[in-house]
């Protein structure tokens, strides 16, 4: 397959989950000291992951938590935080102004942060209080933080045995998801690798990826046009501008949320021509078990998307690590 290194996906994955330990001596220990409230900070991409732990956590925890996008927590604050938050980070380089400063500002309002830095060098990961460093896999990264306080809280019984689960068959499972997306995301980049604009609709944990992949990658990477709707939303005012041509694309999940995009996907083909459903369900994932599934979809929305990215790359001639003004220019 195209640019695809099966091994070396299959040992990122495995890798991500070895850090369960790491995090769980530190969340174990948080939850002992005592805390006050958790919150989960990002901007651009890493807002995104804390978009997706936020649907987890609402329909599972009691636990007190918020998310906040650095750009506007740095504009406005929010009185919540202060001594007793913990505060979740995430950064690839640990450089991005917006985190630099975040960070920064909620240590001095009396926050603690846990940070996964990928370059442990960093200067952002000698602000934080605990530093891990591991490369990608920000969501799973994400979840097994807020799956570990929810554990601890009483609300989480089956996370022993979902966590072994994954541990066992997961690595390989989404190698299998990439294998079965390959042969459809290169239909799908020869259809849409030329959009004027294409939306992407979808809900519940899949949402914050979906955002993410229509601003970082179509957008700022592919180069091309995007609008990003929420299923929920897509029936007051979107639907309107919605016809024949339109290129739509809805991401089904499933979990909670699943009936609010099954409801869009059902509605667009009398209004449309142009549509693709992309649904986690439709992937097998060998040795998962069902009941778990609704915890790894958004682990297979993105090695679906992944699929499409090193397709649309080599159809449109453009390597997605080029910016026009991303990291280039002053801003």
């Amino acid at each position: 397959m195209l640019k695809y290194n099966e091994e070396k996906e299959r040992q990122s994955v495995k890798g991500a989950l070895a850090l369960r330990p790491e995090i769980n001596k530190i969340v174990d220990q948080v939850c002992q000291d005592g805390y006050k409230n958790i919150l989960w900070l990002g901007i651009g991409g890493t807002w995104a992951s804390c978009l997706q732990v936020e649907v987890r956590m609402k329909e599972k925890s009691s636990l007190n938590f918020f998310c906040e996008n650095a750009a506007e927590y740095l504009a406005t604050g929010n009185k919540k935080v202060g001594p007793g938050t913990i505060c979740i980070i995430s950064s690839v380089t640990g450089t991005t102004q917006e985190m630099v400063d975040g960070v920064k500002a909620v240590k001095e309002a009396g926050a603690k942060v846990l940070g996964f830095i990928d370059k442990a060098d960093a200067e952002l990961a000698k602000d934080v209080d605990w530093c891990i460093s591991y490369p990608v896999n920000e969501q799973l990264k994400f979840f097994m933080v807020a799956d570990r306080f929810m554990y601890n809280n009483g609300e989480f019984p089956e996370y022993e045995d979902m966590y072994q689960n994954f541990e066992t068959y997961l690595p390989d499972a989404l190698v299998s998801v990439a294998k079965q997306a390959d042969s459809f995301a290169q239909k799908f980049v020869d259809e849409h690798s030329d959009d004027p604009l294409h939306y992407f609709v979808g809900a519940g944990s899949l949402w914050g990826g979906i955002y993410s992949y229509g601003m970082c990658f179509w957008e700022e990477m592919h180069w091309r046009k995007t609008k990003t709707v929420r299923s929920p939303e897509f029936f007051h005012g979107f639907l309107e501008i919605v016809d024949k041509d339109s290129n739509v694309t809805v991401f089904v999940g499933e979990d909670s949320q699943r009936c609010l995009s099954e409801r869009v996907a059902k509605f667009l083909p009398r209004i449309c021509g142009r549509y693709t459903i992309i649904d986690t369900k439709d992937y097998d994932l060998p040795g998962i078990k069902p009941e778990y599934r609704y915890a790894v979809n958004h682990q297979v929305m993105r090695t679906i998307t992944n699929r499409i990215d090193v397709h649309m790359e080599k159809k449109n001639c453009h390597p997605m690590e080029i910016r026009r003004y991303y990291r280039r220019v002053e801003y």
